[in-house]
């Protein structure tokens, strides 16, 4: 088996163990040549009766070893039988590189298995059917042939330790295969959220979901952590989220340093309110939802309002849509504040900050005094005093409907 990270061709130790007790027992045995080439015209029969106990009694194999898959698979069972009944008539103990060639065909076996997605285990349960069907059968073809109850026990004994060794080389080589798929799977799913961040094109995110082996959902919704808070955030989301830490693309005025994306699959609707639930007490930022090939517009928006993060709760950007449409462009918004609010300039710092407080709540509150009065905490002949104050100021600014809408802005937002 290819070690990983080299390309040397080494079987692991317990291989290499297995393979060493399969040829002393072997030579133990070492059937006669008369025996082996009895035993040996009976392998294509007991193949195919091997192949169909597998398929009965294991449902994992009942399509699959059907028509010209059915064909290879016995064809490979027959080789590693071929395989055994040539170890089962040496009379001399060979090195593991020569025990046969099934050990090498029950790896390349476990690797393909992990390729289709069927768990090992189901291969195993095979192993122990497919051993049960050919010790019966050539049990019968070896007492037929002469051999005694002593050796019979012997064969027994081979038999199962073979097939033990068989499925340890099926066992590396699905392990093997899955390590490195899921290894490659990653790297796929890296490109893929990449590609959905920098607003990659539909045919090229579709390519990436098939390499990926990723379901698209309807939506997807971008959530912003700090870094080291990947990991637990992720445990508690949909297990097809998907995540990025390292080099987030960049979106202009707005760092991302030291944060982690997270692309949640339909966080939308009333789903909302459960990732709210899940994130409680966590620092995020939760973009909005969007079609999933659109979920850079999601994660464009959450780095928008990283300025307007919490440290110890998750921030909804639905929440503060009016202050990211005013922070958007922020010299624009200090221009507008500085137009809107000159007549406040030549009073002094306490009163003006009084007035501008007084004029927000009475434009806000569309001019109820009583009203005004409650939210501010004082007395409605305080709002009438302060307001006279605002209308000496402004004078008919603030009859124009364009004038007042900037003022609101510039009240509205903060410094």
């Amino acid at each position: 088996m290819r070690k990983e990270g080299t390309g040397n061709s080494q079987e692991p130790k317990q291989l290499r163990k297995d393979g060493g007790r399969t040829a002393q027992r072997a030579a133990a045995l070492a059937l006669d040549e008369a025996t082996v080439d009895a035993l040996r015209q009976h392998l294509p029969r007991v193949a195919k009766l091997v192949v169909a106990e597998i398929m009965r009694e294991v449902p994992a194999y009942d399509v699959p070893f059907q028509g010209r898959m059915g064909r290879v698979i016995e064809k490979a069972v027959q080789v590693s039988l071929e395989s055994f009944v040539s170890l089962a008539g040496q009379t001399i103990p060979r090195s593991d590189a020569q025990v046969g060639v099934g050990v090498a065909a029950a790896r390349d076996l476990g690797q393909a298995e992990a390729r289709t997605g069927r768990p090992v285990e189901a291969l195993l349960s095979a192993y122990r059917v497919g051993a049960g069907a050919a010790w019966r059968e050539l049990s019968v073809e070896a007492i037929a042939a002469g051999v005694d109850a002593a050796t019979l026990g012997r064969f027994a004994e081979l038999v199962f330790t073979y097939i033990d060794e068989l499925s340890a080389a099926s066992v590396a080589g699905h392990n093997s295969q899955t390590t490195s798929a899921e290894r490659a799977r990653i790297v796929h799913l890296d490109r893929l959220t990449r590609g959905l961040l920098t607003g990659a094109g539909e045919a090229e995110l579709d390519a990436a979901t098939s390499a990926a082996a990723w379901t698209p959902p309807r939506t997807l919704t971008a959530v912003l952590v700090p870094s080291p808070r990947l990991g637990t955030t992720a445990a508690v989301l949909d297990p097809r989220t998907l995540t990025l830490s390292e080099d987030l693309p960049e979106r202009e005025a707005h760092p991302v340093t030291g944060q982690a994306v997270l692309l949640v699959p339909d966080a939308g609707g009333g789903a909302r309110a459960h990732l709210h639930e899940v994130l409680e007490g966590r620092p995020a930022v939760i973009g909005p939802a969007r079609p999933w090939q659109r979920a850079g517009e999601s994660y464009e928006r959450a780095v928008r309002a990283l300025p307007l993060a919490h440290e110890d709760a998750p921030l909804d950007t639905d929440a503060v849509l009016p202050e990211l449409v005013l922070h958007a462009d922020p010299r624009a918004l200090a221009d507008l504040r500085e137009a809107a609010l000159a007549p406040f300039a030549d009073v002094a710092e306490g009163t003006a900050e009084r007035l501008a407080e007084t004029l927000r709540a009475w434009l806000l509150l569309q001019g109820r005094r009583e009203i005004v009065a409650e939210v501010l905490h004082v007395h409605p002949q305080t709002v009438r005093y302060r307001m006279n104050q605002v209308r000496d100021l402004y004078g008919e600014r603030l009859t124009d409907p364009d004038e007042v809408l900037a003022i609101i802005l510039a009240l509205g937002s903060r410094p």
